[in-house]
Order: structure tokens, then C-alpha cells, then sequence
């Protein structure tokens, strides 16, 4: 599956016409994006998408967004409860449910009432059983092995509508544009930060072997490999001790 923003998704389980209430939406979520993206932390971004959902999404109770990490590992980031977390869990334990669908599909998943649910036998007891009576998945984005979809519960049954998939379309395309923009200026900084840490490091060298930049970063790039370190962790270890790894400190 290619790399997806989240832009462009799967089309509502069912197809129909927007409304009027769900395009009146548009811009009130588009201005949430736009002051959640200066939040510092991807899970706060996340929280504030969940929050809206519990506010518009209409016959939502519970809400979260799961990560699917490697395919196969799923966990619950910013949920409204507990529920949230025990369904994520049992979707890993079973390997199957609503959210592993709609993010390896690319589409929309509604489940009406959980309780006579036949796509995913066991999940589908087991989720009745934790509470859980209607679902809707909503995948958020794809990006090589790790996926996220937006969950939403309801503790009763036939609770979401063709109106609840329109509204939920829209939080979730704007979450998704988000917490992408989120996510690439803390790829920024992270990068920023290791190239601050690594020009230290050869500073370090070449001022105590009197050798050159790329000399330097030749001296890092072997200790790297000599202690199966990252580049990263051997040049943080000579600001802090001094010493490149794996070499006896001096007494």
C-alpha cells in the first residue's frame, strides 16, 4: 500500500450525498487543524480530534485513534475511556475488527449493532461483551508498515448513521492533514537536533586530534559500527563523557 497522508481515503460504507449540517462543519474543523497544529505534541493534536468527535459526530459515546504499528500491533492514542483501549486490545488478540479493516482497506467501516456482527465472529462477541454495541472506523493514514484509523463506539446499537460517516469523513480528513504537518516538523527538529549533536561531536575530535571534519565524522562513523550504536548515541556519548564508546575511559 503506498504512503497516504490521509487525504485521500476510501469512500463512506455507503455511498450518499453530503449535507448541509456536515459542509457547515467544514469550517469550524478547519480552524480546530489549523490551532492544533501549533501544539507541540502529536497526542494532543490527536486528543483534540477525539474531543471534537464526541462533540459532532452524531451517536458517538467513546472515542480514539488507533496506531497499527508493523501491521500487526494495535494501540489506543488520546481515547475518551477505557473502552477504547480493551477494543484496540482485543483487535489485537484476535487479529481482527473494524479498525484493522479500515486501515489496511483504505475505506470506511461502520458495524451497526456489534451483537449480531458475522464479518468478525470472535471480535465481534468479545466486543459486545466489553460494551461496545455499534462501531465506526475511519482510516486516518498509511504510511509503509503503520497505519491509524479514527474509532468511534456507542453503547447502543443502530447509534451511527449516513450522517455520522459525512461528519466523521471530516474530522477525520482534517485530523489527518493535522497530525501529518505534526509529525513533519518534529521529523524536522529531530533531524536539527542530531545534526547539532554530531557537528559537536567532531568538533570535539577535531580540536583534540588536530583532524579534519571529514575525518572526524569517519572516527564517529566507525564507532558506530565497532559498538553497534547509532551515529546519534556515539556522538552524544563523547559530549557527555569525553570518551567514544567502547573505548576504556582515561584515569
Amino acid at each position: 500500500m503506498s504512503e497516504d497522508s490521509g487525504v485521500n481515503r476510501g469512500m463512506p460504507s455507503t455511498h450518499h450525498g453530503g449535507n448541509e449540517r456536515a459542509r457547515d462543519l467544514a469550517t469550524d474543523l478547519a480552524e480546530l487543524a489549523r490551532s492544533l497544529q501549533q501544539e507541540p505534541d502529536s497526542d494532543a493534536i490527536l486528543g483534540g480530534f477525539v474531543h471534537a468527535a464526541l462533540e459532532l459526530i452524531p451517536g458517538v459515546d467513546e472515542a480514539s485513534v488507533s496506531v497499527v504499528l508493523g501491521r500487526k500491533d494495535v494501540g489506543s492514542r488520546a481515547p475518551s475511556g477505557g473502552l477504547p483501549e480493551r477494543i484496540d486490545a482485543l483487535q489485537m488478540e484476535t487479529g481482527e475488527g473494524p479498525c484493522l479493516e479500515a486501515a489496511y482497506e483504505h475505506r470506511t467501516v461502520r458495524v451497526p449493532d456489534m451483537a449480531i456482527e458475522k464479518r468478525w465472529p470472535l471480535f465481534a462477541r468479545r466486543a459486545t461483551e466489553a460494551g461496545a454495541r455499534g462501531m465506526l472506523s475511519i482510516q486516518l493514514w498509511v504510511k509503509g508498515d503503520n497505519l491509524g484509523a479514527l474509532n468511534l463506539y456507542s453503547y447502543r446499537a443502530n447509534a451511527f448513521t449516513d450522517e455520522s460517516e459525512n461528519v466523521g469523513l471530516l474530522v477525520a480528513s482534517h485530523a489527518a492533514v493535522a497530525f501529518a504537518e505534526a509529525e513533519k516538523a518534529r521529523q524536522l527538529h529531530a533531524a536539527v537536533d542530531s545534526r547539532d549533536v554530531i557537528g559537536q561531536a567532531k568538533g570535539i575530535l577535531m580540536e583534540r586530534h588536530k583532524i579534519t571534519g571529514e575525518q572526524a565524522f569517519i572516527v564517529l562513523s566507525m564507532a558506530s559500527q565497532r559498538t553497534h550504536l547509532k551515529l546519534w548515541d556515539v556522538a552524544d556519548h563523547l559530549i557527555s563523557s569525553g570518551e567514544l564508546p567502547g573505548r576504556p575511559t582515561a584515569r
